[in-house]
């Protein structure tokens, strides 16, 4: 049973590697926070806020993140989003860090009466995905969006949808005799999957390669200088500030997805594909049309009559009154004070749509709601994925984490035929559906999220 952050791998690895750190009960681990949003409303003219956060993890999980324990350092302020040039409003910060690490601060401990020499380490940066580019320096935008995997992965662009899909990216990971690998009609049409998973660069590799880029003079222009071979050979777009930190380069972990962005992205896919929103459902016109150039799905071809073009029917999508049975039933729910906001008055029954849905309400929706709204709706196999789906998520929400669970999660995972969790979990919805998904739901964003929770 893991609860805290001091029972990981991470935590544990870089107490070994400086060993007089963790000496000193004293000395303070840190988790930098930052997201951007604009404080006068969505409907206000664009402005940019950035408060930066500093999270002390020596305390009880419970009161790490009470406001008189968590400490504004920055607040970036800017019309618009200060993209790769966040490192210029970070360096009085990082230089604080640089010296916390080096010469310590002394400070008085009240519940000895005595001085003593406080030192401090960044563990690692909480943010949602385009932040990570903005932070660690590799942009997640593109093919080689994946910071993992970088540029060997097989990421393709969508001929009718023009977006980087990592569609049929998973086989690679399978063991060399899985039956999936020689698989020709079910994933890429006549595609047999001979490649291994590529190896993953070390902290110490990474920083390897880092140094070997330039710096980049940050100002006006700095959005548009580029290292030669951008997007082909790599995705660096800036050496980020925090590889100055001494310690970084030895962290397991230097930037995490905010499970809640992750959460709220997974939701947004399933729902809207299954209730078939018009404008943000996954399974398009332009899906389908894609769907005929790279997979072998000849019930989800286009149906032409004479009222024009149609997408053809699939498992996984409801009929119309079953979508107003469902909005219906969101409309009359109501919940104990303090637990959820009051989603019935996000309903409009009229259009079929949901609006204002918020992070809490998502994550609310996706671990209760989802399994009971859909239980005698949708096929048996299609609702027990999204049952797995509900399960992972509250397992890897609540307060303390099973590592039983994890493990049944990955011998799930294998028994599946997929090579990892995060497959298990969007390739549960995907696989259960007899594979009719459109291979634009396999959005970088949502698979790098779920990868990045449990590493």
């Amino acid at each position: 049973m893991s609860n805290n952050t001091s029972d990981g791998k991470a935590w544990k690895l870089f107490n070994s590697v400086h060993p007089y750190f963790p000496a000193e009960s004293r000395n303070v681990h840190l988790g930098l926070c930052t997201e951007g949003f604009n404080p006068f409303g969505s409907f206000a003219a664009p402005y940019s806020c950035w408060p930066v956060i500093l999270t002390v993890y020596n305390l009880p999980p419970g009161m790490c993140i009470w406001p008189e324990f968590m400490f504004l350092s920055t607040v970036i302020l800017d019309p618009s989003s200060p993209g790769w040039n966040i490192d210029v409003c970070l360096r009085l910060l990082i230089d604080e860090l640089t010296q916390l690490w080096s010469s310590g601060a002394l400070t008085y401990d009240i519940s000895r009466k005595q001085n003593f020499l406080m030192r401090a380490a960044l563990m690692w940066t909480i943010n949602d995905f385009p932040t990570y580019g903005m932070l660690s320096g590799w942009s997640t935008h593109g093919k080689l969006a994946c910071p993992y995997c970088m540029e060997n992965n097989k990421a393709f662009t969508l001929a009718n949808r023009g977006k980087a899909s990592f569609f049929d990216c998973h086989r690679r990971f399978l063991p060399l005799n899985h039956r999936y690998r020689k698989n020709r009609k079910d994933f890429f049409v006549g595609r047999v999957e001979k490649d291994v998973a590529s190896p993953r660069l070390s902290s110490e590799e990474l920083h390897d390669v880092v140094s070997e880029y330039g710096d980049i003079v940050f100002d006006l222009q700095s959005g548009k200088q580029k290292f030669p071979g951008f997007g082909l050979t790599h995705n660096w777009v800036k050496r980020s500030i925090f590889w100055e930190l001494l310690y970084w380069k030895t962290n397991l972990l230097r930037h995490n997805l905010d499970v809640m962005h992750i959460e709220k992205n997974m939701f947004e896919n399933i729902f809207n594909t299954i209730m078939d929103v018009k404008g943000k459902t996954k399974d398009n016109i332009k899906a389908t049309l894609d769907i005929a150039l790279y997979c072998n799905r000849k019930n989800m071809k286009l149906v032409y009559d004479e009222s024009g073009v149609a997408k053809p029917r699939v498992s996984f999508v409801l009929e119309k009154n079953a979508q107003l049975l469902v909005y219906k039933w969101l409309k009359s729910l109501h919940y104990l004070d303090g637990h959820a906001s009051n989603i019935s008055r996000l309903v409009n029954i009229e259009d079929c749509r949901l609006y204002g849905m918020k992070s809490h309400d998502c994550h609310v929706f996706m671990q209760i709601l989802i399994p009971l709204a859909f239980c005698d709706l949708l096929p048996k196999g299609i609702w027990d994925a999204l049952m797995e789906i509900s399960h992972f998520f509250r397992d890897i929400c609540s307060s303390k984490l099973n590592v039983d669970h994890i493990e049944r999660c990955r011998t799930l995972a294998a028994e599946r035929g997929v090579a990892t969790i995060p497959q298990l979990v969007l390739g549960s919805f995907l696989l259960l559906c007899k594979k009719e998904s459109p291979p634009s739901i396999w959005s970088l964003g949502t698979l790098t999220g779920l990868s990045e929770i449990l590493r």
